[in-house]
């Protein structure tokens, strides 16, 4: 049986849920110095935007220990990866819930958004 890759789905017209490791170095100020990850998932989404889907990425940056902190914002990350696919990128304002389900509601097929956090960010404290 041959093993299926993107390119036998049929993407059109859908929500697809890329997970991305998206967690690239900062410095203090909080720009990214090494976006390699990023650029690694750019021929990804860029074929899936470009076949009508509509994209969603999960990342998370660093390891926020179950508290929402500012310098785990994936915000630079949405910033480079908007210059990179030449497209806007909005940032949900969490993982989960109905802001973010509104957020995936409202995707335009060839547009894409991104789910801040993913898993760790609702990791227990000191998790």
């Amino acid at each position: 049986m041959k093993k299926q890759t993107l390119r036998d789905l049929d993407v059109a017209h859908k929500r697809v849920l890329v997970r991305e490791d998206l967690n690239v170095p900062l410095d203090s100020q909080g720009n990214i110095t090494d976006d390699r990850r990023i650029e690694a998932a750019v021929p990804t989404l860029k074929y899936l935007m470009d076949h009508h889907a509509k994209v969603i990425v999960a990342a998370h940056l660093g390891r926020p220990k179950g508290k929402r902190d500012e310098k785990y914002s994936l915000k630079p990350v949405a910033t480079r990866l908007c210059e990179l696919l030449g497209a806007p990128v909005k940032l949900a304002p969490d993982s989960a819930g109905p802001d973010v389900e509104q957020l995936a509601k409202e995707l335009k097929n060839g547009g894409g958004g991104r789910a801040e956090g993913q898993a760790l960010q609702d990791a227990p404290a000191g998790g």
